[in-house]
């Protein structure tokens, strides 16, 4: 599990991360959308990531090379149940409620989850 959760600076670089699998800062600045923050920028946010313990480095030559430490996967695994925790008294049937409530979750959608959750008991 992730040692800390991430600002939204913080998630766009390791989305990039994710996604390339290893890169440099200038690399990452090149992949992010526009508007670029800073060189320097991009470096500050790196290395704050290597202190949570998201992003580990190689050092090639006298550049590092930065790459994930955390899957997206986990994150995103950490993120949903502490979203649920705060927000919907920890229950996931609560959060699929509100979903429901406000429309963001069709029946169908609902079906395919339901079929879904049948198939992993087996």
């Amino acid at each position: 599990m992730p040692p800390k959760t991430l600002t939204k600076a913080e998630e766009q670089i390791m989305q990039v991360l994710w996604s390339v699998g290893k890169g440099f800062s200038r690399d990452i600045l090149e992949a992010l959308p526009q508007p670029k923050p800073h060189q320097n920028t991009v470096g500050t946010i790196l290395k704050i990531l290597q202190d949570k313990g998201f992003v580990g480095t190689n050092l090639v030559g006298r550049n590092h090379e930065y790459f994930a430490l955390v899957s997206k996967e986990e994150y995103s695994k950490s993120s949903v149940k502490s979203l649920v925790k705060g927000y919907f008294d920890g229950s996931f049937s609560n959060m699929v409620s509100f979903f429901v409530k406000e429309k963001n979750l069709s029946v169908e959608e609902l079906e395919k989850l339901l079929l879904q959750m049948k198939k992993q008991k087996k």
